[in-house]
Parts: C-alpha cells; sequence; structure tokens
C-alpha cells in the first residue's frame, strides 16, 4: 500500500485554501508548473481528482473536501505537538477547541466558559453537531473535548472518559396563567397540548414512560431536538414544555415563563467528554477543575431516573 506523501499533501492544503494555483506557488516559492506535478501526484496516488477547475477558480471535488479536512487535522496536530515539545513562550495564547452537542443549552455552555471568554491570552473555538460527528472530530483531534448531555459509548478502539459535570431535575414550564387550580402531575396533562424534546432525548424517554404507567396521554404538539428552538417555543407558543430549568433560565427570571412543576424522578446530566492523551490540553484541565461536582468514570452507567429531592 502507498503511504502518504505529506510534502504532496502541503502544497494540496495551501492551493485549497488559496483556491488558485498561482497564488499557492507565490506562497511556496515554487513555481506553478512544479506545483501542478505534486498535485497530480498527490491525485494519482489517492486515485481521485482533488479539484475541478471553474474558470480561473479550483473548486474541491467531494474527495478533495474530505481531504481538506483530514489536511487540517493533520497539520492541527502537528502544531499541536511541536508546541507541546517545546513549550509556550508565556506571552503566547493557548488554544482550546470545544464541540457541544446541539441539544446541549446555550446557557449551560455559557455558564461552563464564561471565565475562558474573559481571558485574553485564550482562544475558544466552538463547534456544534451530533455526538457521533463530534466525537470523530475529537478522535482526529480537531477538538479537544465534547459537551454531552448524554455519556459517549467506548468499545476497544476508543478511550473516551465521561466527567459528570452537573445534574438537575427537567421541569414543565410555561406562561403565567389564571388558574386558581394546583397543578396535578400527572392527571392534568392529559389531553393537553405539550412541547416536548425528541424522541432521541433520554430525559423524553423517562418523561413517556411515566405518563405510560400512569396512563396519561398528551397531545404532542412538536418534538424538537435543538434547546435553544425549545426554548423561543416555550416563550411564543404558550404551550407547556418539558426543559432543564437552565435551558429557560432567563424567562424564568423574567416572569416570562414559570415552573409549573418539577419532575424529580427526571434529570439532565451534563457531562464533558475528553480523550486519553500524553500531553492533554492544560485548559481542559482548567475547565474542569472549574466544576467542582464533577466526577469521572471510564462508562457511566447513569440514567435519567433519579431519586427525588
Amino acid at each position: 500500500m502507498a503511504s502518504l506523501n505529506y510534502h504532496h499533501l502541503r502544497y494540496f492544503w495551501m492551493i485549497a485554501n488559496e483556491n488558485n494555483l498561482t497564488r499557492a506557488a507565490e506562497r511556496l516559492h515554487v513555481s506553478q508548473s512544479a506545483l501542478s506535478i505534486q498535485l497530480r501526484q498527490l491525485e494519482e496516488s489517492f486515485g481521485q481528482k482533488l479539484f475541478e477547475r471553474e474558470g480561473k477558480r479550483l473548486q474541491l471535488t467531494e474527495a478533495g473536501r474530505i481531504t481538506l479536512d483530514y489536511a487540517n487535522a493533520i497539520f492541527r496536530a502537528g502544531d499541536e505537538l511541536i508546541s507541546l515539545m517545546h513549550g509556550r513562550s508565556a506571552g503566547e495564547r493557548q488554544l482550546l477547541r470545544i464541540g457541544a452537542v446541539s441539544t446541549l443549552s446555550r446557557n449551560f455552555q455559557l455558564e461552563l466558559v464564561r471565565s475562558l471568554v474573559q481571558r485574553s491570552d485564550v482562544e475558544l473555538v466552538l463547534h456544534s453537531g451530533s455526538l457521533r460527528e463530534l466525537l470523530a472530530q475529537m478522535h482526529t483531534h480537531t477538538i479537544d473535548l465534547v459537551l454531552s448531555n448524554r455519556p459517549a459509548p467506548r468499545d476497544a478502539q476508543t478511550n473516551w472518559h465521561c466527567h459528570l459535570l452537573d445534574e438537575q431535575p427537567v421541569s414543565l414550564v410555561g406562561k403565567p396563567d389564571d388558574e386558581s387550580q394546583p397543578f396535578q402531575f400527572p392527571q392534568d396533562l392529559d389531553g393537553r397540548p405539550l412541547l416536548l424534546p425528541s424522541i432521541e432525548s433520554e430525559i423524553r424517554a423517562a418523561f413517556d414512560f411515566l405518563l405510560e404507567q400512569a396512563g396519561v396521554r398528551p397531545l404532542v404538539v412538536a418534538e424538537v431536538d435543538d434547546m435553544a428552538m425549545l426554548r423561543l417555543l416555550a416563550r411564543e407558543s404558550g404551550h407547556l414544555t418539558l426543559v432543564p430549568p437552565v435551558v429557560v433560565l432567563d424567562e424564568l427570571r423574567q416572569g416570562l415563563l414559570v415552573e409549573r412543576y418539577r419532575i424529580t424522578d427526571i434529570r439532565e446530566r451534563f457531562y464533558a467528554i475528553t480523550p486519553s492523551r500524553r500531553f492533554p490540553n492544560a485548559l481542559v484541565k482548567d475547565l474542569l477543575a472549574k466544576s467542582p461536582e464533577a466526577k469521572v468514570s471510564d462508562n457511566d452507567p447513569a440514567s435519567t431516573t433519579g431519586d427525588k429531592a
């Protein structure tokens, strides 16, 4: 099997970032013809075209976009290696790359990184995506840790560590109303319109189980996998919404929403997932240290149901 020529890969990376062969050749201090030969040799080794020409511009093919993603990870890891081996100078900014699952509360993320945003010696990069996508990026060293509301699965090829940062009961929230009778859970939900997290959510699974056990069937108006959108719908629709209180913290403080019932048997858990590395990013340790309740396990078995407070 042919080995990867990293010299050719660096040339490809420069062409992809410049979107122009001439400019890339100037930056690399080589002739355009020599650069074209290097690119062609890389394409031949892959058996794939990496660029298509559109007028005077070069556009990445699908294979080219995949190659660029790997090249970014490879060269970023190389920069990280050099930095770790030589040590950072006192005035150098440190980089922390965080991935957060799209279902995670933005308020929770903000509270966690607030101190880092205020530091002039730190550059913070935040990515959003599915847990699968973010774990793949962490595996290729393009992000340093993943924030999630469920633990990461482990197998023989992965060695993730799940740090339990926090947990809290979930609540049914809605707009203030003039109902004179106290809310009765779960019977008052029978036939009532509700906004719920998507069925992939662990808190949704626990909630559905509670209602099924009680023989209660609400009217599900919407299922939402993005907590930011669920927050907006809770504010605008007037329907009861199942959320962790941190998601609608501002609305609760301002009186735009009220907590109708806190379900202490269902808990939302917040995790930081980190890889096992010989040279971990020091900022990851700092971040976890600011969460005194953080507990680490290699495979957290916690379910979404807990004891009543």
